[in-house]
């Protein structure tokens, strides 16, 4: 095992495969900061220019890509509230408002800072338990698979703001958004309108693009300002120190919300979208002050961050282990595998193990110079921010346009983008909680999926597994305990306002007639 571990690193230190390191942290970076490219269009594009390099080399270069996108991802998130990728969408939440209160520096500080800390932390678990996870993920099945999109759908009491009716409106309008297109029983298209275009569903990017990034571009429009609205010169590098100094304050959060990251990450099909909301909600959940979450909290932009990098290590865990990516990216990355000659399952953890743990060793490595390439760049960044908007809304718009379109090339996901910019708009104006629709319509197609296929296969039986059971015990905790969080909150909020009596009532008539 110690050979192994120093073989990797070894492989992955000689200067061309370091070379191909630094070129694909580049690529990676540029794509990550354009909104809606993604991990897995950088890897699908370049795919072919690693069929010439040795297996650890194009391993390298691809893998080196894909974890600096995440990195990137969460900067465009910050500073213009678009997120880079769907899985950077909660960093907007409350690295954003911090951005608009002159904070892009501290808020960049935070979430890189956490994001070396779920880098690091993946990548250990990765390591550790890349020989000993098969038997454990193998364990479960889409019962328990269907629980787990439950629990994530239970954590909207709690992204709902001050009102749970409003978080379950919108829930049920994201249900019914996931289920347009093709009935994956029957075959028959639902809620179509007769559009071919809509037969394959609704885009996730598009919708995330238009939903926080439209909706924000829109509002930076009519008022015509920068977006940091504070004269405050805090977006220098003293205030990224100070969002470093923060992250570390709250490790204890970033370590526990990189562990959620990595748990969901290795579930084949769940995927980041659905990790970061889960970490963003436990965030919450055990915040001391829950009401600044979306105002520019500290502990969800430090839960957002070190979630974002942990996923991508724990989605490796299932594809190097049997071959079952635990996502989109992960999917192309397999390809990648196979034509570099490397056949993912028992010969990864056997026989070329050396070549497995060079992986762990670039997710380590790239993951720190992504964080460090986006902490030297953080002043010119952050100084963006300070632009009028009549000056950066045309080139934000440009970003949105080629992020809707990416998504799958079809100039139907440009309409989807701008009714999901609307819906966001609509949002901001009435107080309505965006999160919940999001979270509803990445997790609704799964929730049909997997409940089919446990009523398939096990008949009503599924529901007395042991796993199902546990899982179950935890969405139940999950809902009380978001119960009680939002009563207390009430209670709190009405503790906080002055009991007004007749004197009170007098004083103000009379200062209300003059």
């Amino acid at each position: 095992m110690v050979d192994a571990i120093l073989s990797g690193l070894d492989q992955v230190l000689q200067w061309e495969t370091l070379l191909l390191m630094v070129i694909g942290i580049f690529i990676g970076f540029i794509v990550g900061i354009l909104p809606g490219l993604g991990g897995a269009v950088a890897i699908a594009l370049l795919l072919p220019f690693t069929f010439a390099m040795e297996p650890v080399q194009g391993i390298v270069f691809l893998l080196s890509m894909w974890i600096v996108t995440g990195t990137a991802g969460d900067i465009t998130s910050v500073l213009f509230g678009i997120p880079g990728e769907a899985t950077s969408a909660a960093a907007v939440l409350d690295g954003y408002p911090m951005t608009k209160k002159g904070q892009a520096g501290r808020a960049l500080g935070i979430v890189l800072t956490s994001s070396t800390i779920g880098i690091v932390f993946g990548a250990l678990v990765l390591g550790v338990f890349i020989t000993i996870i098969r038997p454990l993920v193998l364990l479960l099945g889409p019962p328990e698979f269907f629980m787990l999109v439950l629990l994530g759908l239970a954590f909207v009491i709690t992204l709902a703001g001050k009102s749970p009716a409003k978080g379950i409106a919108m829930v049920a309008l994201g249900l019914l958004a996931s289920y347009i297109g093709l009935d994956p029983t029957a075959g028959l298209p639902r809620y179509t309108f007769d559009q071919l275009y809509l037969w394959g569903g609704i885009e996730l990017i598009p919708v995330v693009v238009g939903l926080f990034g439209g909706a924000e571009v829109l509002q930076l429009m009519l008022t015509r300002s920068s977006i940091a609205t504070s004269s405050i010169g805090d977006a220098k590098l003293s205030g990224t120190m100070r969002g470093v100094g923060d992250a570390f304050r709250h490790w204890f959060l970033a370590v526990r919300s990189s562990s959620i990251g990595v748990v969901i990450g290795m579930l084949p099909g769940l995927g980041g979208t659905v990790a970061q909301w889960i970490s963003y909600g436990q965030a919450r959940q055990t915040s001391k002050d829950p009401q600044q979450f979306g105002k520019g909290a500290v502990d969800g932009l430090v839960a957002a961050g070190a979630t974002n990098n942990a996923k991508d290590a724990g989605s490796l865990i299932p594809t190097i282990a049997f071959g079952i990516p635990g996502g989109a990216a992960t999917a192309v990355l397999l390809g990648g595998f196979l034509v570099l000659g490397i056949t993912p399952g028992q010969a990864m953890l056997t026989t070329q193990l050396d070549v497995t743990f060079s992986m762990v060793w670039t997710v380590v490595i790239a993951g720190i110079l992504g964080v460090a390439l986006a902490l030297a760049v953080v002043r010119p960044l952050a100084s963006l921010t300070r632009i009028p908007g009549t000056v950066l809304v045309p080139v934000l718009l440009l970003f949105l346009v080629i992020g809707a379109y990416t998504a799958s090339n079809n100039w139907g996901d440009l309409f989807v983008m701008l009714g999901a910019s609307a819906l966001g708009v609509a949002c901001l104006k009435w107080d309505w909680p965006r999160v919940p629709f999001l979270l509803a319509l990445v997790l609704g197609a799964q929730l049909e999926q997997y409940l089919n296929l446990s009523n398939t296969l096990f008949a009503s039986d599924w529901l007395t597994r042991p796993g199902v059971l546990v899982i179950g015990v935890i969405v139940l905790a999950t809902v009380v305990f978001g119960v009680r969080s939002v009563a207390r909150d009430h209670k709190r909020r009405a503790a906080d306002q002055p009991v007004e009596g007749p004197r009170t009532r007098v004083i103000r008539t009379i200062g209300d007639n003059q």
